[in-house]
Formats: C-alpha cells, sequence, structure tokens
C-alpha cells in the first residue's frame, strides 16, 4: 500500500489544509470557553457554578459523540462532515447573540444553555469520522511530529488572536459597551466558519470501508465495549478528564473575579501558554514517535499533577505569579496529552475499529468529565456560602479542588504505568 511519504503523495495538500482547519477551529473554541464565556454569562447574569457547568458541556458535549453511528457508516465521510460543522460554528455564533433578544432573564438562560448544547452536539458527532478521515493520511511512525506541528499553527496563531480579541473585549467594557465587543465576536466566529469551510472542501480523503448494513448499531458498540484492550485504554482518558473537570471548571471565574485578572492579562496568558507548550509538544512528540504515546504521557501526567500542586496555593495575593506557573506547567503537560490520548487509539486499535472506539472514547470521556463538574459544584458552593472557608480554615474553593486533582492525577499515572504500558502496541505499516 502506497504510504502518505512516497514520491506520489496525493495527500499532502489534505493534510495541510488539516492544520489549517484544526486552527480555524480552535479559534472558534477560544471565543466560546474560558475567560471570553464568563465575560458573556456574567453578562446575562449567571452565577460561578452555572458558569462552571457550562464550561463543562466542553466535556458532555463529547457524549454526542454517540449519536455518530447514526450518520457515520465508514465509507466517504467529507459533505456530512463539512455540513455538520456549518451547522455548530453557527449555532456558536449565535449564543454571542442571545443578550441582545428581548427576553426574560430566564428565557435567555434556557435559550443559551440549548443554543450552546446544540453546537457542541454537532461539533461532537463527525469529531471521530474528521479524525480518522485526516489521520489515516499520516504515517503511523510521523504522527507525533505531525500532530506537533498542527498543534503548534493552532496556538501560534491563537496566542495572536487571543490576544485581539480579549484587547476588543477590555476596550469595549471600559467604554460601558461590552455587548458590541459581542457583535464582534459573532462576525469573527462567522468569518471563521467561512475560511474552515473552505479547509474541508479542498481536502482529499483516503478511501475507507464501508461498514456492512447487516452489522448493526448495537454489534458496533459491542466491538468495542468488548474489546478490554479499547476499554482499557479508553479508561486513561476517562480518569484524567476527572481529575481535570473538576478543577478547570472553575478556573475562568477565579481569574476574572477573585484573581482579578483582566482580559489583557488573560491574553497575555495565553501567549505565555503558547510559548511553552509549543517547544513542549515537538519534545513530548519526539518520545512518542521513538518509544510510545503511551511512555510520553508519563511525563505529560506528571508536569500536570505537578501544576495541580502549585495552583493549591494560589490566592489573590500571588494569583498572577503562582496562576503563571502553574499554567506554564499544564501548557507543557497538555503538549503532549491533547495528542496522545488520541494517538493512543492509533496506536492500540486495528484499523476497522479505530472510528467507533474514537466515538465511545469522547463520549465516555465526555460524560465523566462533566459529572465530575457537577459532583464538585456543590462542595463550591458550600465554601463560597461559607466566606471562603472550610472546616474553619480560610480557603478558596479552587485550592481544594486543586489539592484533589493532585491526588488524582497521581493515580492516573500509576493506571498508566500498571495496565496501559502492558499492552502491545498494534501500530500499522502501510
Amino acid at each position: 500500500m502506497e504510504r502518505p511519504t512516497d514520491k506520489k503523495d496525493i495527500y499532502r495538500l489534505s493534510r495541510g489544509m488539516y492544520i489549517g482547519e484544526a486552527a480555524l477551529e480552535y479559534f472558534i473554541s477560544l471565543l466560546v470557553t474560558g475567560a471570553f464565556i464568563a465575560k458573556l454569562t456574567a453578562d446575562l447574569g449567571f452565577s460561578d457554578s452555572l458558569t462552571a457547568v457550562l464550561t463543562s458541556f466542553v466535556a458532555l458535549g463529547c457524549s454526542f459523540q454517540l449519536f455518530a453511528v447514526f450518520f457515520f457508516r465508514g465509507g466517504s465521510v467529507k459533505h456530512r462532515v463539512t455540513v455538520f460543522h456549518i451547522i455548530n460554528q453557527l449555532l456558536f455564533m449565535s449564543v454571542y447573540l442571545v443578550p441582545f433578544f428581548d427576553l426574560s432573564r430566564p428565557v435567555k438562560t434556557v435559550l443559551f444553555i440549548v443554543l450552546l448544547m446544540a453546537a457542541y452536539f454537532f461539533s461532537n458527532i463527525v469529531f471521530a469520522p474528521k479524525t480518522n478521515w485526516f489521520m489515516s493520511l499520516v504515517d503511523d511512525h510521523k504522527r507525533g511530529n505531525f500532530t506537533a506541528i498542527k498543534e503548534a499553527v493552532s496556538l501560534g496563531g491563537g496566542f495572536l488572536f487571543n490576544l485581539l480579541m480579549g484587547a476588543v473585549i477590555d476596550h469595549f467594557e471600559a467604554k460601558g459597551e461590552i455587548r458590541t465587543s459581542f457583535i464582534i465576536a459573532a462576525a469573527t466566529v462567522f468569518l471563521l466558519t467561512v475560511l474552515h469551510t473552505l479547509t474541508l472542501i479542498l481536502s482529499r480523503e483516503k478511501p475507507q470501508p464501508k461498514i456492512p448494513d447487516n452489522v448493526s448499531i448495537v454489534r458496533r458498540f459491542k466491538n468495542v465495549l468488548g474489546d478490554k484492550t479499547i476499554m482499557k485504554v479508553i479508561g486513561i482518558s476517562v480518569f484524567w478528564t476527572v481529575c481535570t473537570h473538576i478543577t478547570t471548571a472553575f478556573y475562568g471565574t477565579y481569574q476574572t473575579k477573585e484573581l482579578g485578572f483582566d482580559m489583557k492579562f488573560v491574553a497575555v496568558l495565553s501567549i505565555i501558554y503558547s510559548a511553552v507548550r509549543i517547544p513542549a509538544s515537538f519534545i513530548l512528540a519526539r518520545i512518542a514517535d521513538r518509544r510510545s504515546f503511551a511512555h510520553m504521557l508519563k511525563y505529560a501526567y506528571a508536569l500536570a499533577t505537578l501544576g495541580f500542586m502549585v495552583a493549591t496555593f494560589m490566592v489573590p495575593s500571588n494569583g498572577k505569579v503562582f496562576y503563571t506557573v502553574y499554567y506554564c506547567l499544564f501548557a507543557a503537560a497538555m503538549g503532549g496529552i491533547n495528542s496522545a490520548e488520541t494517538n493512543l487509539i492509533f496506536d492500540y486499535v486495528s484499523p476497522e475499529k479505530r472510528s467507533d472506539a474514537l466515538m465511545v472514547k469522547q463520549a465516555v470521556y465526555g460524560l465523566a468529565g462533566f459529572f465530575a463538574t457537577l459532583a464538585v459544584t456543590p462542595l463550591v458552593n458550600y465554601i463560597q456560602a461559607n466566606g471562603n472557608q472550610i472546616f474553619g480554615i480560610n480557603v478558596y474553593a479552587q485550592q481544594v479542588l486543586s489539592a484533589i486533582s493532585v491526588v488524582l492525577g497521581i493515580l492516573v499515572i500509576v493506571y498508566l504505568q500498571k495496565v496501559v504500558l502492558k499492552i502491545e502496541p498494534h501500530r500499522e505499516n502501510d
């Protein structure tokens, strides 16, 4: 079989389009997560807890990938992926228009949630088939380096995008015209949607086998859920999302409220994040390509756990310094984690099961992350309602959550070492 690196490489442009597609999708995601979405929800009068739960929709939305089995059965996926992405991104654009509707606050709240959930629905049902489509164009022995390049482009453009949009929001907020920045954000999402659509249209597909009509949806789930190797690999992502979502979902409001960060500083953090993550991703990618993605994850998880340890001591008096240190450690970690958890599927799962395995992994990952956030929300409310105290100790809720993440992070590393690294990799040489 012809490799993507052979002389007649008809997929070279498509791999380039994938890099562009990922960057444009990332820019859109920046506007509907973290401090940006916190500004929007603050304007709508949402509480910190509700904002955190909404932020965790990023994870919950992954559960929608289970519905992909109704829309994709292998074969060509380009047309459906393109259409569903257009729908999802226009819905993201619409959330910035909610403040302008002449509706009561409860109705606006419901409308905002419905639009956000619908956007994540369409975004996530295309994740597995799109990832399988584009990653099948990359040589197995170069996936680490390719993923690092893809992320470097996204992050490099992302910090400039964050800087620009952060300045826009700060400018209009200072003038008492925060909603003007929402209009600009909506227009920006629309422009990015047009460009993103072009990258999909200009990309080729490698022929993929179509799942026979006599293979039912139930059978497809059984093929994945009954595979012990797949479930062990999925387990690492589930444990990690619980570790992170009990904490990071609450950091957005912590930045803008208790720690008092303005959007310019948030944008500076984005620059620092990219400056750390980009070189870290290439270093970790080299480890992944030479040894394995699972081996590389040990270092990445250790960095993230150390970051949560620093965040445990993060308070307003040292917020800018300690949050920056935490963010650098987490950035370096995500330089490996983000790519490795997907590439583990390509390392350990046979080609005919990869798309469905990705779908199940993301779905279980999403549910675990969302419910982990819900589980700790009462604790956050309790601490905040008691004047940031627990057991008579003055402490912010995010400090307590960070300490819990440290313990869970250590357990994740143990699971990786004792379970995942014991599995024999399945790597194709096509």
